[in-house]
This record gives structure tokens, C-alpha cells and sequence, in this order.
């Protein structure tokens, strides 16, 4: 929002009035409005609605939220193309760093958090009870409002349909469930130990790792009734952080960010390297060999997993990111990610070939065959 006869950046004209379709209760949604917030871009959020998705879908090709119509009636799709396009038209201090260093591992910690913190969160809402009755009946009353049928019928449908996609359906079972609770645990322990230290994660103002974790963390760990009270019992810090991130504005924030990568930041490198990226590595594997799913043991845990495309791709823009990097801040790219355990794991993978965005123009992604089925509860 600007003063009356302030000069409006060209940046700004674009976006101004832009609407942002998702939902109130969204993964991803949050994690985008936090950034359009931060901003302080002029915005509309349409509540999405199933008659809404099909729109979505026959404008993006992408059954999925957030998606955002520009104001001269262009669309876009996926919230981490949307902010890196979106900070690239303003003027003013990146959310996306602009020392090569920062920015390559912000980008994997935002994919990390992205990624492998959305088994948890799907698991924390829909596996137990006092969670997944508030969230069925949210979604049954605000997304489904538009199919004719009575509440406790589209109550329970969405329930039994997350139950079995994104919990049973996604390798949770007893013999899994307490390591995926443990995946949450240690980010807990990781955030808490950096925002006690800075209201940050690189700094005085939010970066690209800060929304990337801020999107589990604010609408599922921090809102959902069981993972909240977890996260108000083992780290205020982060909690308060959540508050700090919503309420923080660019024109506030011209803070410094600390030099280089933080020491504090090896621990989560660290988990990169012994899950995150060796999972990246059997989906894609899996993908390369046609399979619907694969079997992975990770820290001990075996995984029966569904092959995720999109993942796929994940792998692909961490690989052509570090491809960007000059020749001295990648072999310091290459020290840290070895001494993490990261370095081999990265390159395992050496011809993924996703097929996703062959083009190169996301977020402006052209609408082609929807992955309807995937998409369209993939953020809440």
C-alpha cells in the first residue's frame, strides 16, 4: 500500500489488485500470503470452492492452491516460482538472497521444508481425532459449499478421502507414525535453537527459508489442535515467530542478514542429507522406472511410498540451482554440503528428466492435462 503521491514502482502496477484464489486453512495458501503480506502488495484472496479448483484447473492446467490471477489476466501456479518471480519485479531489500551462497542454500532449505515437513502435517491433521473433525468439517463448510449434499455427508467424505490419500495412502502406518512424528520434533528443536538466538532465520528480515517453513508450520503444526500444543510446550520461540512473520512488513524490515550459512543451520543440512535427499533420490528412481510407488527405510523406518512427480522436479531445480553458483561459491557450496552429508546425495540423481515445466516458465504454467486427483487437496 503506498502513500497518496508516492511513486509507484513498475513492479508494483503489475501486481496491485491481484487475486489470490486458496484457502483460509491452506498449507501452501499461508505460506503465500505471508510473502504477499510481507510485500505489502495490494490483494483480493477468493476463498477457493470446488467450482473455484475447475476454474483454477482450466486456467493453470494445475488443480492446486494458491494460484494467483494477475491483473492484466494472467495466471500463476506454485507458491515457490510465485514469490522468486514475485521478488524479482520489486525494488528493495530480496526475499530470495542475493549473495549466491545464501541464496542456493535457502532455496534447499525452502524445498526441505516445502516437501518433507508435509507427511507430519498431513498426518498431525487428519490422524487424530480432535483434528480431523474440525478440519473435515471447515473444508465440508467452506471449500465443498457448493456440492449439493448435507454436511455430514461432505464431512465425512473429505475425512475418509484424507485418511486414506494423504495418511494411509502416503507410507503412514504404526510402524511409521513415530518416526514421522519425530520429523516434526527435531524441526521443532531446529527452529527453536535459530529464533532464540534472531527473529529471523538469516537475519533481521524474512528470506525464502523463513516462508519456507512457514508454511507447515503456520496453518497445520501452528493452528491444528494437537501439533499446537506441542509447538506452545517444546518451542515458544517458534511460535512467537509465526506472530512475527505474519505481522512483518518490507517497509519495516530493512534489517541485515547474518554473512554466509549460519553454524546453526548445519543440523538441519545435516537431516537434508540423511532423509530429505536420499527420499528425493528413490522417487525419482522410481519415476525414471515408470513404478506408481517404491519402498524406501530411512534412519531405520522402511517406507512404502507413492512416486510423486512433482518431487521430481524439486530435484531438478535444487541440481540447476547449484549450477548457477560462480566458481568460488560453489566449491564452498561443495565443502559445506560435503561435511553435511548432503554433497554425493545431491548428484546421486544425475539425470531426473521429470518432464514438469519443460519450457521453463513457471510460474506461468500453460493449461495441459490436470492432475486433478493429486492436486486437489494438496494443501489442505
Amino acid at each position: 500500500m503506498t502513500d497518496e503521491g508516492k511513486q509507484v514502482p513498475d513492479g508494483m502496477k503489475v501486481l496491485a489488485g491481484m487475486e489470490v484464489h486458496g484457502l483460509d486453512l491452506s498449507y501452501f495458501t499461508g505460506k503465500f500470503e505471508a510473502f504477499v503480506r510481507y510485500k505489502e502488495i495490494p490483494h483480493r484472496r477468493i476463498e477457493m470452492s470446488l467450482g473455484g479448483m475447475r476454474r483454477v484447473a482450466r486456467a493453470t492446467g494445475l488443480a492446486q492452491m494458491p494460484a494467483v490471477k494477475l491483473p492484466d489476466g494472467r495466471w500463476m501456479s506454485d507458491s515457490t516460482p510465485m514469490i522468486e518471480w514475485i521478488d524479482a519485479q520489486l525494488p528493495g531489500p530480496k526475499v530470495v538472497p542475493e549473495d549466491p551462497l545464501q541464496r542456493f542454500f535457502s532455496r534447499l532449505l525452502e524445498d526441505y521444508a516445502d516437501e518433507w515437513l508435509w507427511r507430519p502435517a498431513l498426518h498431525y491433521r487428519w490422524s487424530y481425532q480432535p483434528d480431523a473433525r474440525l478440519m473435515s468439517h471447515r473444508i465440508a463448510a467452506e471449500m465443498m459449499h457448493d456440492l449439493k449434499l448435507p454436511l455430514f455427508i461432505r464431512r465425512w467424505a473429505i475425512y475418509r478421502r484424507q485418511l486414506a490419500k494423504y495418511v494411509r495412502g502416503d507410507g503412514i502406518t504404526a510402524a511409521t507414525r513415530a518416526h514421522v512424528e519425530s520429523i516434526y520434533a527435531r524441526n521443532l528443536a531446529f527452529l527453536e535453537r535459530m529464533l532464540s538466538a534472531r527473529p529471523y532465520l538469516l537475519g533481521e528480515r524474512p528470506t525464502l527459508a523463513d516462508f519456507g517453513f512457514f508454511a507447515s508450520m503456520f496453518r497445520h503444526f501452528g493452528l491444528d489442535p494437537t501439533p499446537a500444543r506441542i509447538m506452545r510446550d517444546q518451542a515458544p520461540a517458534v511460535f512467537e515467530w509465526l506472530g512475527r512473520m505474519w505481522n512483518a512488513k518490507a517497509s519495516r524490515l530493512q534489517g541485515t542478514l547474518l554473512p554466509g550459512v549460519p553454524e546453526d543451520w548445519r543440523p538441519v543440512l545435516e537431516d537434508i542429507g540423511a532423509c530429505y535427499l536420499p527420499y528425493l533420490n528413490a522417487n525419482a528412481n522410481a519415476w525414471r522406472a515408470g513404478r506408481k510407488d517404491f519402498e524406501i527405510s530411512i534412519e531405520g523406518t522402511t517406507y512404502d511410498l507413492p512416486v510423486n512427480r512433482y518431487r521430481v522436479w524439486c530435484l531438478e531445480r535444487l541440481q540447476a540451482a547449484f549450477h548457477e553458483l560462480p566458481e568460488a561459491d560453489a566449491q564452498a557450496a561443495r565443502t559445506l554440503l560435503a561435511e553435511t552429508g548432503c554433497g554425493e546425495k545431491l548428484w546421486e540423481m544425475r539425470d531426473t528428466r521429470s518432464g514438469f515445466d519443460v519450457s521453463g516458465r513457471a510460474p506461468f504454467f500453460e493449461p495441459r492435462s490436470v492432475w486433478t486427483d493429486q492436486a486437489i487437496n494438496s494443501s489442505i
